[in-house]
């Protein structure tokens, strides 16, 4: 034990803090970052840097990564002339101050935070940032993570530290095992219909129980990924064997005798026993279905088999006035069955879900069927995409008339120029619905890959337990 840990009883987001921790001044403590990652949203942040003077402190702790603005076909040509010049500006800065740089032509290109953690960049115990509020996605690697904005990432690039206030520990236990045809995208979606939009501000969340312990890795990604929906700092899992031998062998993971040293301190890192929360949840795992958003908040969620509420029984007028606006947004009215909403199109991708286990959950359901809308399939990364190929995946998804797409953000936030019309209605892995998100006046339905990939082939939202019996 080093001399600076306690043997008083400590929870996994005290141990990682005070690892970091280099000064705290009026609530705020000054945190060493282990790994800053930057996409194209990072311009103006090395733009203010360079009118400085200064140069990036720490260039083997910054990686840069092409996801947000590459286009998911076409390449390598960009249409956009400013979108060319934006994702060119990440190469040069990159280039410029001696960063890793996974462009649009290295074979490792991928969204940010599918990329990282395949790469093994991400590891149990760090602190790590990003221009980026889905950075939460890294804590299912036992990593602390926080989102940051232009002048926090300035910050970032010039001194390697980062000023933060202390979130409030939570756990989150999940106890019991997940049906079949229910996977961690609705188990998240569930817990923020559960405690709301706001439910865990201002805390870091552990996520624990036997239902978490049985996710892969890819499912552990998808429920750390959204804890940000739900109002907290992070969301993270502790580490185990399932993590650790997601970790072995990757190119930037220790290896020999750093890997022994490594291992031996990351098993150090799960909460001791005895530990106190701030906050704690239970919830059963059994009480999860297949779910699906209604409005325009990821709050807004519910049981495929349920209905789209009517806000007149609720009692709170701020709360019934953001579910009329919803409503109103996605044009729905109150009773009509989820399972009987059409779409106009299916979207399969985003940091969410657009990891090998996310596309074979999805082929699984198209395979031999046809897709009735139109429907892309977006891989995190080239890795993942090569992956995929290597199983056939993608001559499933070709076969049911599904597009099969290069690595990008694609139509999760649409800045790369992959948008929907005014009024259509996409079932989507995204992890946000808000008004707009996938092209103004768009409307978005979230849901798992496997639910996606039932919009798809049935042209409406549909309970994929209907299509997986008979198959298993």
């Amino acid at each position: 034990m080093a001399a600076h840990e306690s043997r008083t009883p400590r929870t996994m987001l005290d141990k990682i803090w005070d690892r970091h921790a280099i000064l705290a001044m009026h609530g705020r403590t000054l945190l060493y970052a282990d790994l800053n990652l930057v996409h194209e949203g990072s311009r103006h942040a090395f733009a203010a840097i360079g009118q400085e003077g200064l140069a990036v402190r720490r260039p083997d702790r910054t990686a840069a990564f092409a996801d947000h603005y590459v286009p998911t076909a076409g390449r390598p040509r960009i249409a956009d002339a400013t979108v060319a010049e934006i994702v060119a500006l990440l190469a040069d800065n990159a280039r410029r101050h001696g960063i890793l740089h996974l462009g649009m032509d290295d074979p490792r290109q991928g969204i940010v935070h599918v990329a990282a953690p395949e790469l093994g960049l991400s590891l149990p115990g760090m602190l790590l940032v990003c221009a980026d509020s889905h950075v939460a996605t890294h804590g299912a690697l036992a990593a602390l993570t926080k989102p940051i904005g232009a002048s926090e990432l300035r910050h970032v690039l010039a001194t390697q530290t980062v000023w933060q206030s202390k979130p409030r520990a939570m756990r989150i236990v999940v106890d019991g095992a997940l049906a079949p045809g229910v996977g961690a995208k609705d188990l998240v979606l569930h817990l923020i219909g559960r405690i709301g939009a706001n439910g865990a501000i201002g805390h870091a969340v552990e996520y624990a129980g036997a239902a978490v312990r049985a996710l892969g890795m890819d499912g552990r990604f998808t429920l750390c990924n959204m804890s940000i929906e739900m109002g907290a700092a992070s969301g993270f899992v502790a580490p185990d064997d399932t993590t650790l031998g997601y970790i072995d062998g990757r190119p930037y993971a220790p290896r020999g005798e750093a890997w022994d040293r490594a291992v031996t301190d990351w098993r150090r890192l799960p909460t001791d026993d005895g530990a106190g929360f701030d906050r704690e949840l239970a919830l059963s795992a059994a009480d999860i279905a297949p779910t699906v958003t209604w409005g325009t908040s990821p709050e807004d969620a519910a049981p495929i088999d349920a209905r789209v509420p009517d806000p007149v029984p609720i009692a709170d007028p701020a709360r019934r006035g953001r579910v009329e606006r919803g409503l109103a947004y996605m044009g729905l009215k109150p009773g009509t069955p989820l399972a009987s909403i059409a779409v106009d199109r299916v979207f399969i991708g985003s940091c969410t879900n657009a990891r090998l286990d996310d596309l074979r959950a999805a082929a699984a359901i198209v395979e031999g069927r046809r897709a009735v809308v139109p429907s892309w399939v977006v891989p995190g990364s080239k890795l993942v995409k090569q992956q995929a190929e290597a199983e056939g995946l993608d001559r499933i998804f070709i076969a049911a008339g599904m597009e099969w797409r290069d690595p990008g953000c694609s139509m999760c936030v649409g800045v790369n120029g992959d948008l929907m019309a005014a009024g259509q209605r996409c079932a989507a892995t995204s992890n946000r619905n808000f008004e707009g998100r996938q092209g103004p006046g768009a409307r978005t339905h979230l849901m798992s890959p496997a639910m996606a990939a039932a919009a798809a082939v049935t042209g409406r939202l549909s309970d994929v337990r209907t299509l997986v019996r008979g198959r298993t």
